[in-house]
């Protein structure tokens, strides 16, 4: 399995390549910026994007959805944002971005099987109202994207358009501190963790 991290963007969002092998399709996950990296890694493994999935729908991880030609996964919570610059905040940097891509949505439990790659739904609202962890499944390795819900020592901020503070704590301690304790966790931005590790030390969820 292919699985590329990419730190993209003036608020250093991570971009996750994720596909079976080489030669293959792939799927990615929070393009936020710079679409020329993500398709030069694309380009060294020889993939073929086929979908794109947002954690969440700010504009730091929505930006590039329509550089690559493919559906765009979302939660049905957050397909508003893909839609209102003024929810997805690109309206703040003058930019007014809407997702122009055909977009499919999902909610809790949901499977998105794209490219040999099978990645659970987990609803994770407090940061937005869609937000979203994917959990890798039919694999040994044990992997879970959790967008801007829970980062390595700490977890999304609430105080923007739709967040609720004590919702995210919940969901988090709920949906995923019951995981395998082993479960490496790839956030939104900044370097990836594990469960245990977050489950014990990060102050936020004490």
């Amino acid at each position: 399995m292919i699985l590329e991290t990419l730190c993209l963007g003036p608020l250093e969002t991570n971009c996750y390549i994720l596909a079976a092998g080489v030669n293959s399709s792939a799927l990615i996950i929070d393009p936020g910026d710079q679409a020329r990296k993500i398709k030069a890694v694309l380009e060294r493994y020889h993939l073929h994007p086929a979908a794109v999935v947002n954690t969440h729908g700010h504009y730091d991880h929505i930006g590039c959805d329509d550089k690559f030609g493919v559906p765009v996964y979302v939660h049905i919570d957050d397909l508003a944002l893909l839609i209102d610059p003024s929810q997805n905040l690109s309206s703040v940097f003058s930019l007014g971005y809407t997702v122009k891509s055909e977009i499919k949505t999902v909610k809790e439990g949901d499977v998105i099987k794209v490219a040999g790659i099978a990645l659970k739904v987990i609803h994770l609202p407090g940061h937005t109202p869609g937000g979203m962890g994917l959990l890798l499944e039919g694999s040994t390795e044990k992997i879970l994207f959790t967008g801007d819900a829970l980062f390595c020592g700490g977890v999304g901020r609430s105080d923007l358009a739709g967040g609720d503070g004590e919702l995210l704590i919940r969901s988090i301690k709920e949906k995923l501190l019951v995981l395998d304790p082993d479960t490496v966790i790839y956030p939104g931005h900044g370097p990836s963790s594990t469960i245990g590790r977050e489950k014990e030390y990060n102050e936020f969820l004490q």
